[in-house]
């Protein structure tokens, strides 16, 4: 069983806080058993906004998690206690992968972890963070960055995409995929969309690609161009370029591909079919062209990745609803 860690002392942001509670600390989804082993830590009872939360575990037992959360920081122009700061690093030094949510970047740099490193927060507060950690190549652009063992998020959503981007590596992208839809969240947002778009979430039948992204799904395996989702939307490249930038924070073509290769790693999680058969059924022509793709976004060869997480029994049509 993987176990996850939340860090909490007084001053915390309660929204990231307890989104992480309801990845990680909540009931088993998809089929994947066992789930997190989950713990809050803190030095004794925390106020958290309005809310005081009751620490199952002192901040020394981060050392003991696999992953340690931390969420975002209230006030950025305060310094966080360099007891959260010297446990975290502590837990980093042991070995943890550490996340952190929002405004949680600035604990991670008071920490040291991110010296050196590509990291992001809320856009309201990235040149605050570039100034005060000058050794931080801070990107206030995209909605999160994983650096392998460190991790940092933009604010509130782009927390969620985080977490999810967590459970997609720890658990596959067909359990991720099954948690986003039990949370009514978008399964999967790449971390390098940007962080500020015009429309975030468009309403049903209420803007230009309301339509056009489930017709999209529904082809993945036929060799769409950006000019047959124009066609689709009925209007011009240039002007469905620009929707898609204000809606998805990409382009057609990168957001499309993203949902190719996301589509081929639930079918290599879900399915015995080949390499070339998944191939063709997201669109990508050959069993090399996806393998490039593949490995370049998910960081693996499609091989790889589907040994990983066919270690457990495929997954019921059941558990993806």
């Amino acid at each position: 069983m993987r176990t996850v860690a939340m860090a909490v002392t007084d001053g915390m942001l309660h929204f990231e806080l307890s989104l992480a509670h309801e990845v990680f600390g909540g009931a088993p989804v998809g089929g994947a058993d066992p789930w997190y082993g989950f713990a809050v830590c803190g030095p004794a009872a925390v106020r958290v906004g309005r809310f005081r939360l009751e620490p199952d575990h002192g901040l020394d037992h981060l050392v003991r998690a696999d992953t340690v959360i931390v969420p975002g920081w209230a006030d950025v122009d305060e310094a966080p206690p360099a007891g959260l700061v010297d446990a975290v690093r502590a837990a980093h030094a042991a070995g943890a992968r550490v996340a952190s949510l929002c405004t949680g970047a600035f604990v991670l740099a008071a920490a040291g972890l991110l010296d050196g490193l590509r990291a992001t927060t809320h856009w309201a507060h990235t040149e605050a963070l570039a100034a005060r950690h000058p050794r931080v190549r801070v990107d206030p652009d995209v909605l999160y960055v994983d650096n392998g063992s460190v991790l940092t998020s933009a604010g509130k959503a782009a927390a969620m995409d985080l977490c999810l981007h967590l459970v997609r590596l720890d658990h596959g992208s067909a359990v991720a995929n099954a948690l986003a839809r039990r949370l009514v969240v978008p399964p999967h947002r790449d971390g390098g969309q940007a962080q500020f778009v015009t429309t975030p979430v468009p309403a049903p039948g209420n803007h230009p690609l309301s339509a056009l992204f489930p017709w999209v799904m529904e082809r993945l395996d036929q060799p769409l161009t950006v000019e047959d989702l124009a066609r689709q939307a009925r209007m011009s490249s240039r002007n469905l370029g620009r929707h898609f930038r204000a809606v998805t924070g990409t382009t057609p073509l990168r957001w499309l591909l993203t949902q190719r290769v996301r589509h081929a790693q639930e079918l290599l999680e879900t399915t015995d079919d080949s390499v070339e058969s998944i191939a063709s059924a997201t669109g990508m022509g050959t069993a090399t062209t996806l393998r490039r793709h593949f490995n370049r976004t998910v960081g693996v060869p499609p091989d790889t990745y589907r040994r990983t997480f066919r270690s457990r029994p495929p997954m019921a049509t059941g558990d993806l609803l």
